[in-house]
């Protein structure tokens, strides 16, 4: 009788440590061949907000890269609560952001992150954390509309960003700009890096005067329109095969910058006449009242049927929790509510040091 409690015991702990592993990774592996994140029992992506007085970890003023969209404090945010949480994980400890440490570990090397604006959001972050530990170091900075560079000169380490909302092309035919959902010309700029970051989401969703396309080419049929996830699962998948055929994981790491959520409707979180604006504190615990997007599900199929090992910064629900981490109305250069972006200093640093926790 004890033989056989012991035995479902082992097998109802293995049961949830599977669950646990495929809830956030579905056989996305680590970076390099390391032990993945996911490792006796530690999950850096589960896990609830605490108050940190040490933070933030940089000051807006003290930093050159940040946009105007993104610098909350500089235009007007009269509170600074939402720059003093740190993500604690429930089963193990993150390890805190050295940029010298990253310096020194991508010494003479290139990373580039590939998307939209939400990677130019982790581009500024990461430039500023590292600006922040050698505050001195020569750097040049490079801001274009399509590809953007800082180099930190002293250690060669070069971060690039490179802005293509779909990941796929928009082709201009006469008909206007078509959304082409198997061709990735713009490709080329991503080859030769040391790590690749990748991300795609929000333009997906976009309709009206925001939508960046006027058609969509699926194959041989040109469509005005179509359901956005199906889309958005044709485009990613894609860029899937684009990967697997022009990267060679041995020399190129491959990150997938998860979904970062919005925060229009209060009715996700239980407040249904709210929206970011005026959130002053994170939710507690570790859910979301309303799950993970669907969005999301579409991204883990898609990579766990590549050849090419990727993996998954799975920022989707700790960015969830962070209601009170937008800009909102406290924006140098997006008219009305922003509860899209983040605030720098802010969130897109924990992005950050998990992104330094996987390579460390």
């Amino acid at each position: 009788m004890g033989f056989r409690v012991i035995t479902l015991f082992l097998l109802f702990s293995l049961f949830s440590q599977v669950l646990l592993g495929a809830s956030i990774f579905h056989n996305v592996t680590s970076i390099g061949g390391k032990k993945p994140v996911i490792a006796n029992g530690c999950n850096f992506f589960i896990g609830s907000w605490v108050a940190d007085p040490s933070y933030p970890l940089y000051d807006y003023s003290s930093c050159p890269f940040i946009d105007p969209e993104f610098n909350c404090q500089k235009y007007g945010r009269p509170d600074k609560q939402y720059l003093k949480y740190s993500w604690k994980p429930d089963s193990c400890a993150l390890p805190r952001f050295d940029g010298k440490d990253f310096l020194n570990k991508w010494k003479g090397k290139k990373i580039m992150f590939v998307g939209d604006s939400l990677s130019l959001n982790m581009w500024e972050s990461l430039s500023c954390l590292i600006h922040a530990s050698v505050p001195n170091a020569k750097t040049s900075f490079l801001r274009r509309e399509a590809q953007s560079t800082v180099i930190f000169q002293d250690y060669g380490v070069t971060i690039q960003l490179y802005r293509t909302p779909y990941l796929v092309d928009i082709i201009r035919e006469n008909v206007g700009r078509v959304l082409t959902l198997d061709s990735i010309v713009a490709g080329d700029a991503w080859k030769g890096m040391d790590m690749l970051v990748f991300n795609s989401w929000h333009w997906w969703t976009h309709t009206g005067k925001s939508q960046g396309w006027d058609y969509i080419r699926d194959g041989p049929n040109l469509v005005k329109n179509m359901d956005r996830l199906t889309a958005y699962n044709k485009g990613l998948s894609t860029w899937a095969r684009w990967v697997d055929r022009n990267v060679d994981p041995s020399k190129t790491k491959v990150v997938f910058q998860g979904i970062s959520p919005t925060h229009y409707q209060g009715k996700e979180w239980n407040q249904p006449k709210k929206s970011c604006s005026g959130q002053l504190q994170p939710l507690s615990g570790s859910t979301y009242p309303t799950g993970l997007p669907p969005s999301s599900n579409i991204l883990n199929n898609v990579l766990k049927n590549m050849k090419t090992s990727v993996y998954l910064l799975d920022i989707t629900l700790l960015s969830q929790l962070r209601k009170d981490a937008h800009p909102s109305s406290y924006s140098g250069d997006h008219a009305g509510n922003d509860c899209s972006h983040w605030c720098l200093p802010g969130l897109p640093d924990t992005w950050n040091q998990l992104l330094y926790a996987a390579i460390s």
